[in-house]
């Protein structure tokens, strides 16, 4: 089981404050940590604050880690909210 993907920021805007909130209402969804993770920086996925922190424009690889297996569903919604550029297109 992976517990973390790799993914690419696609959006114009990058990730911006509504999409790290569509990040967040995902993540609270898991029942332990989901975090994003660039160049080795961790953040909670939970906090808006935290995601908007790593800088990501579009075109940023970052992964989305989670540390139990059984939030992968959780993984894959989150990841799958960034490769479709958050609803942006």
């Amino acid at each position: 089981m992976k517990l973390s993907r790799k993914v690419i920021i696609p959006n114009e805007l990058g990730l911006h404050a509504r999409s790290a909130a569509k990040i967040a209402q995902l993540a609270e969804g898991a029942r332990s940590k989901v975090y994003i993770v660039k160049d080795g920086q961790e953040m909670d996925a939970t906090s808006i604050v935290d995601v908007i922190a790593l800088y990501c424009p579009r075109g940023t690889e970052i992964a989305v880690k989670i540390t139990d297996p059984g939030d992968a569903k959780v993984l894959n919604r989150i990841a799958r909210l960034i490769e479709t550029g958050f609803g942006e297109f």
